[in-house]
C-alpha cells in the first residue's frame, strides 16, 4: 500500500513539475514527510529536486531531508548550494547528524560551512568531527540534561520547563559530580513521584550504563537493543559525560550495519550502487568477482585432470551441477547464520568447535537425505548402481564439506578480528565448487574402479 502511495505521489510531482504547477507542488511538498521526499529525490534530475526543495517552508524539514538522502544524491544536490545556503539547513539540524553529513563533504566546503557557522554550533560539530564516523563519540548528541547530585527533584523540573525545551532525548536526567564525571541517572517518572525537596542522590541510580567515545558504533547499537534504553551516555577516558547517543541514531546503525553485511556476504562492496553509473559498477563489482574466476579455473583443472574418468562415464557430468548447487546452498546458509549469529552477539567465537560440529551435523543429516534421492534418481536414469552410490555419495560429501567450510570460516575470521561478512559470497562458494568437484570426482573413480 505504502509502494502505490509513493508512486502515485511520485508520479504526481514529476506531471507538476513538467506543468510548472508552483502552488500545488507547495502543497504538496510541504504537506508530505521528509523521509518520503528523500525516497523520491534520486528518481528526479537534480534542478528539479533544487525547484523541491526551494518551496518546503519549514527549514526544520529541509533539516531532515538533508539527513535522510543517500550520500550520492546527497553530494550531487549540496554541489550546487551555496554554503550561505547551506548553513541555515544545517544550523536547524541535530548536531550529531550535521557532523555525518560534514564526514561526506569536501573538506574546502567543510571549513567554509564552518566558518559561517554560529560560534557555538561550530565548536560543536568541530568537537564530533575529531572522532571516527563510526565510533561513539562520532554518532553521540552533545546535547543532554546533566545536574549536580546534590540538585533536588524540584530545581531538576523547574530546569526542564525554563532551560531544556530543546533537548533531543529529554527521557533521562543524569547525574554528575563537581567535575563533570558521571555517577547516576534518574528517569522522569523517578522526579516527578518523590518529593520536589529530595536531592537526586537519594534516588538516582548509581548502575549506569555507559559507553566510551572509541567503542565503534555497531558495540554501541547492541548495547542499546539488549538493554532496552532509550538513550546511552557516552564519556571519554576520565568518565566525563561528553554526550549521549539516542534510540533513533541506534536504527539507523542498525540499519548500516546490516546493509553492510549484506552486501558484503553478496560480494559487492559495502554500499548501495544502484545509483552509480554503469562504469562505476562494473568497477565496483569486478574485484569481487575474481575469486569465482580463479575457483572456477581451478574446478576446471580438477575436472580436466579427470577426463580419462568422464569419457567412460560419461554420465558424471551430468550430476557436477546438482552436487555444486547443493553444496554452494547448504555452506551459504551455514555462513549466512554464523555471521548473523556473531554479529548480534548470539555466538560466541571462542565456542569455535560447538558452532561447527553442529553445522556439519546439519550438513550430514541433510546430504543423507538429499544424496539418496538423487542417488535414486541417477538409478530410475541410468540403471547403474554404482553411478548412483558414486552420486549419493559425493551428495553426502559435499554438503558436509560445505557446512563445515561455512560455518568454520566466518568464525576463525572473527577470531582473526577481520569482518566475518567477508567469508560469505564468493569465498564460499567458490571454495565449496573446487572441493566438491574434487571429491565427486575421487569418490567416483574408486567406486567405478576407473
Amino acid at each position: 500500500m505504502s509502494q502505490d502511495k509513493n508512486k502515485i505521489l511520485i508520479e504526481s510531482i514529476k506531471r507538476l513539475l513538467r506543468r510548472n504547477a508552483i502552488a500545488h507542488l507547495r502543497k504538496i511538498v510541504n504537506k508530505t514527510h521528509a523521509a518520503d521526499l528523500s525516497d523520491m529525490f534520486p528518481l528526479l534530475t537534480v534542478r528539479q529536486q533544487h525547484r523541491l526543495f526551494d518551496l518546503i517552508d519549514d527549514v526544520e524539514k529541509k533539516g531532515i531531508l538533508f539527513s535522510e538522502l543517500d550520500e550520492t544524491t546527497f553530494l550531487a544536490f549540496v554541489d550546487q548550494m551555496n554554503v550561505d545556503d547551506i548553513v541555515p539547513v544545517l544550523e536547524a539540524m541535530p548536531s550529531d547528524d550535521v557532523a555525518d553529513l560534514l564526514g561526506h563533504l569536501q573538506e574546502e566546503k567543510t571549513d567554509a560551512i564552518l566558518k559561517k557557522m554560529k560560534r557555538e554550533g561550530q565548536e560543536e560539530l568541530e568537537s564530533l568531527l575529531k572522532y571516527g564516523d563510526d565510533t561513539a563519540g562520532g554518532i553521540m548528541v552533545p546535547d543532554f540534561i546533566a545536574l549536580r547530585e546534590d540538585a533536588t527533584a524540584g530545581e531538576a523540573i523547574h530546569l526542564f520547563q525554563k532551560d531544556y525545551k530543546d533537548v533531543e532525548m529529554p527521557f533521562y536526567l543524569y547525574v554528575v559530580d563537581e567535575y563533570g564525571k558521571l555517577v547516576g541517572v534518574s528517569s522522569l517518572r523517578q522526579l516527578v513521584v518523590v518529593s520536589p525537596e529530595t536531592p537526586l542522590r537519594a534516588f538516582m541510580s548509581t548502575d549506569v550504563l555507559s559507553v566510551r567515545t572509541d567503542m565503534d558504533q555497531e558495540e554501541v547499537a547492541k548495547l542499546v537493543a539488549r538493554y532496552d534504553i532509550l538513550a546511552v551516555p557516552v564519556v571519554d577516558d576520565t568518565n566525563t559525560l561528553v554526550g549521549i547517543i539516542t534510540v533513533d541514531d541506534v536504527i539507523d546503525i542498525i540499519k548500516e550495519e546490516a546493509d553492510e553485511d549484506m552486501l558484503k556476504m553478496a560480494g559487492i562492496g559495502t554500499e548501495f550502487i544502484e545509483s552509480k553509473s554503469v562504469f562505476k559498477n562494473t568497477r565496483i563489482r569486478m574485484p569481487w568477482l575474481l575469486a569465482s574466476c580463479f575457483g572456477g579455473l581451478a574446478a576446471t583443472f580438477i575436472i580436466a585432470s579427470f577426463g580419462d574418468t568422464l569419457q567412460k562415464v560419461a554420465a558424471l557430468a551430468a550430476f557436477i551441477p546438482v552436487i555444486n548447487g547443493m553444496g554452494g546452498n547448504i555452506g551459504t546458509q551455514s555462513s549466512t547464520i554464523v555471521v548473523r549469529g556473531i554479529s548480534t552477539g548470539s555466538l560466541d567465537v571462542r565456542k569455535i568447535w560447538a558452532v561447527v560440529f553442529k553445522e556439519l551435523s546439519i550438513g550430514f543429516l541433510l546430504g543423507i537425505f538429499y544424496g539418496t534421492l538423487i542417488g535414486v534418481f541417477a538409478q530410475i536414469r541410468f540403471s547403474t548402481f554404482k553411478l548412483a552410490l558414486a552420486v549419493g555419495s559425493a551428495v553426502v560429501c559435499s554438503m558436509s564439506v560445505a557446512a563445515l567450510v561455512g560455518s568454520m570460516a566466518p568464525m576463525v575470521f572473527a577470531r582473526m578480528n577481520v569482518d566475518p561478512a567477508v567469508a560469505t559470497g564468493p569465498f564460499v562458494t567458490t571454495a565449496i565448487d573446487i572441493i566438491a568437484v574434487f571429491f565427486y570426482f575421487q569418490i567416483s573413480s574408486i567406486l567405478l574402479g576407473l
